[in-house]
């Protein structure tokens, strides 16, 4: 019977500006999810295991169905990639984020027009073969052979590219979240030990909802950002003098009895706890950057760009 020696932590991609282009480098789309490494044993038993080696076998049904289903194909193997939610345009971290807190299930039919996907990018082990300490490229090589007769529309194999600079400009247009460098003789190295392989993120762009003020001194100090219902955290970076002032007066905030609509999340999040609160009526459009959406679903370092929806918000 097969036996998997887990990895103690997957390789991870250190953060890194500079995209190397010497030679002996690919490149591959950095797709925004949840690192699952999978192990499919002689018998067809199925795990996925988180980062920190946590099983979630009952989080994602329907990519433990598939793995199972195609077993056969597979053969004995542990398998690296992300689990991503694809919703048509581009990976959606928060969605994911929203399995991740619902403790597993498949959302109802009509809740959601996107999918989950297990996007592969590492063959760890073989059958009986430890594959780590070979290079990268016999990796990914062997990976693409053995996904080739496997019929599977939620398992993806990332690609590899040489043009860094053609990959770069195509993430950055379409705002996905970045690329990964990796060189080609790289054997698999656990956490970030390493420079083998590098990660180059853009700063996300997202047309949010602003459902609420806080309020001190009389003074907008920041604004409460949701995106479909979820809370994202509060932006102050970008909120000029006039815009407090309009906002000020528009929600009469140094009245002590200013008026204020029902909070529109199920629960007050940790984050606004013992704040002065102005909720709105009705979310106000917004635009704003980030550099990354946490595991807890919070925007990093935001920034207000504008009011108003540009392209198409989700409040």
């Amino acid at each position: 019977m097969t036996v998997f020696s887990l990895p103690a932590e997957p390789m991870i991609p250190v953060a890194d500006d500079r995209i190397p282009q010497e030679s002996g480098w690919i490149y591959q789309i950095k797709w925004d999810g949840v690192r699952i490494i999978a192990t499919i044993n002689d018998d067809g038993k199925i795990d996925l295991y988180s980062r920190k080696l946590l099983n979630k076998n009952t989080v994602y049904p329907e990519i433990y169905r598939t793995l199972q289903e195609q077993a056969g194909l597979l053969g004995p193997c542990m398998l690296d990639g992300e689990i991503v939610y694809y919703d048509g345009e581009r990976p959606n971290f928060q969605m994911v984020l929203t399995r991740e807190r619902s403790f597993g299930g498949e959302p109802s039919p009509s809740s959601s027009k996107g999918k989950i996907l297990y996007v592969l990018f590492d063959l760890l082990q073989d059958g009986d073969l430890d594959l780590r300490p070979l290079p990268y490229a016999e990796r990914h090589k062997r990976l693409t052979e053995k996904m080739k007769p496997v019929p599977a529309d939620r398992l993806l194999t990332a690609d590899v590219y040489t043009d860094a600079e053609a990959l770069w400009k195509w993430v950055d247009d379409r705002q996905w979240e970045g690329i990964v460098s990796k060189k080609l003789d790289s054997p698999y190295k656990e956490g970030k030990a390493h420079r083998d392989w590098l990660k180059k993120k853009r700063a996300l762009l997202l047309d949010v909802g602003i459902v609420g003020v806080k309020r001190r001194e009389g003074r907008a100090a920041s604004l409460i950002m949701s995106d479909q219902g979820r809370f994202l955290g509060s932006v102050s970076l970008g909120l000029d003098e006039a815009m407090r002032e309009t906002l000020g007066q528009m929600l009469q905030l140094r009245r002590s009895d200013a008026p204020s609509w029902p909070m529109p999340f199920p629960a007050l999040p940790a984050e606004l706890k013992g704040e002065s609160i102005i909720w709105l009526p009705s979310p106000m459009p917004c635009r704003v950057t980030g550099l990354e959406l946490t595991s807890a679903g919070l925007l990093r370092h935001p920034k207000l760009v504008s009011f108003g929806l540009n392209a198409g918000g989700r409040p």
